[in-house]
């Protein structure tokens, strides 16, 4: 058992993790270029023996996905408009759609950060609405990424603003292709503007026990990795 220590404004009390609950904080990524079937299916494995909260894979594998974990409690989720954002707002939403018609549970959904950075928010708010209302309509969440190493603190916070209003589950960092990952600063940025039912996702970059407890500590309610089996093993080794 680890007792996690928060180091940030945030306000969470002190309290022990145990292998359970850091696994049940992460969302297992399988997105690499050219991962194989057979890669795929082996991640499949080493996240439902680790009893993570969701496995994101890639689209094209999402249905196995989902026959996969029946009669678990993981969830599905799979990306929309990724790694660029830069797909038009028709293509997303007919990502959208196919996903959660074959029933998946929870979408991560890239930005147009080219939009963004231009000042075009109201392009960004349009996008963001209808992929949110085609998940909700579904009864199923989504997470939006904005993709923090690109973007401004005013940029970033605009995009809070907009996802708050919006009422996206979930705002997240990274895609994890981007030129840097998630930081303790931008999950406290997140965190401070976004609405308090608008949950932070913190991804890329995300190595090590320490790190997922500190990104927790600022903030953020899911950790999207693909380390999560060294990142449970740092919790049973000898303290």
């Amino acid at each position: 058992m680890i007792v996690a220590q928060p180091t940030s404004w945030y306000s969470m009390p002190v309290k022990p993790f145990t292998t359970h609950t850091v696994s049940k904080l992460i969302d297992h990524g399988l997105l690499r270029p050219g991962a194989s079937d057979r890669e795929l299916e082996a991640g499949i494995d080493e996240a439902i023996r680790a009893d993570v909260a969701s496995i994101c894979i890639q689209p094209h594998y999402l249905r196995r996905l989902i026959d996969r974990l029946k009669g678990t409690t993981i969830r599905s989720s799979t990306v929309i408009g990724f790694p660029h954002g830069s797909h038009t707002a028709t293509t997303k939403l007919h990502e959208a759609h196919d996903a959660l018609a074959k029933g998946c549970e929870e979408l991560d959904a890239v930005i147009n950060i080219g939009k963004a950075r231009s000042g075009d928010f109201s392009y960004v708010e349009e996008e963001v609405e209808a992929l949110v209302s085609i998940t909700h309509d579904a009864e199923k969440k989504i997470k939006i990424i904005i993709e923090t190493c690109y973007l401004s603190e005013r940029e970033k916070i605009r995009l809070c603003s907009i996802c708050s209003d919006l009422r996206a589950d979930w705002v997240k960092t990274s895609t994890g292709f981007g030129s840097a990952g998630a930081s303790v600063l931008d999950v406290e940025l997140l965190r401070r503007h976004c609405a308090p039912e608008v949950e932070i996702k913190a991804s890329g970059g995300i190595r090590t026990l320490a790190q997922v407890l500190e990104l927790h500590a600022a903030g953020a309610s899911r950790i999207g990795t693909s380390s999560t089996l060294s990142i449970l093993a740092e919790m049973q080794a000898p303290q």
